[in-house]
């Protein structure tokens, strides 16, 4: 059953171009250096890697929509795109044609969304799976290998084989080193994410920022905003907790093969999963049964 639609929300035209500068004020924080670096050809590890992994272009996040349910006042539908319609209050999302012709993939998203917040977190992976991302590699071998690792390669196997992995995220476990998955506690596939998803992962919580995009232009693009801004610290941590030695870039290693810098990840993990609970629950809230 479709769910009852709440009553439109009415911008006139100081509000939203307010918050459409607002917006784009935000992401320029962003992009700005992003781009810069690409016009040299920089690459920066930890600060690039949501433009380079994720498909969503500079722009396309710089856009700004105001989602469901609002309606603007003296604004041009073509500045917004093919699905605004004018209606007698001002131009709106003609959300019904949205979710009617994006039905598979919205319900794709919702019922990965739900599941993982119906599961408890787990917290005991450490984050081996970034060092399971090397294991049994040279230096001239690993992924990002402009940057030095912290420990020598047969120290770094040695924290994979003395810790183990718990990944319970596909596409963090797709890049594994082909020795590196058979030590992993699961075998995570894209046919089962939703049943191995679950809300302590980093990677699933970095990934809410793909699922906000996917559902635009359903969603209001500054949510799409916080789940990158959450999946930019996230990222960070990750990094900082990886083999990598990324000190001469300022990110000071939590050193995880350690009990005090497991004890300071999941820490930091525990917070990442209750900021990440509140931006699944606002998703969620986008796309109804």
């Amino acid at each position: 059953m479709t769910a009852a639609l709440a009553p439109a929300t009415v911008l006139d035209a100081a509000q939203w171009q307010a918050r459409r500068r607002a917006h784009e004020e935000r992401v320029d924080g962003w992009l700005i250096p992003h781009l810069a670096r690409r016009r040299r050809g920089e690459k920066h590890p930890v600060e690039d890697f949501l433009f380079t992994y994720y498909s969503h272009r500079p722009a396309q996040l710089r856009r700004w929509h105001p989602g469901a349910g609002v309606v603007l006042r003296d604004a041009d539908p073509a500045e917004f795109g093919r699905d605004y319609r004018v209606t007698a209050a001002g131009v709106t999302l003609d959300t019904e044609a949205v979710r009617t012709r994006r039905a598979e993939s919205v319900g794709w998203i919702r019922s990965l969304l739900a599941a993982t917040a119906a599961r408890p977190g787990h917290f005991g992976c450490f984050g081996m799976h970034e060092w399971a991302m090397v294991y049994r590699q040279t230096q001239e071998e690993v992924r990002h290998n402009a940057w030095p690792l912290r420990l020598s390669p047969e120290r770094t196997a040695a924290v994979v084989e003395q810790r183990g992995v718990r990944c319970s995220h596909f596409d963090a476990y797709r890049f594994f080193t082909p020795p590196a998955r058979p030590l992993n506690l699961l075998t995570p596939t894209r046919a089962t994410q939703h049943a191995h998803e679950q809300p302590g992962c980093l990677h699933a919580n970095m990934d809410l920022y793909k699922w906000a995009y996917k559902l635009a232009p359903l969603v209001p693009s500054e949510l799409v905003a916080d789940c990158f801004a959450l999946a930019r610290e996230i990222r960070t941590l990750d990094m900082r907790a990886s083999p990598y030695d990324l000190a001469a870039l300022g990110y000071p290693p939590v050193r995880v093969e350690t009990p005090e810098g497991r004890a300071e990840y999941v820490t930091a993990q525990r917070a990442f999963a209750a900021r990440a609970a509140q931006l699944r629950k606002r998703l969620l809230a986008t796309t109804p049964r």
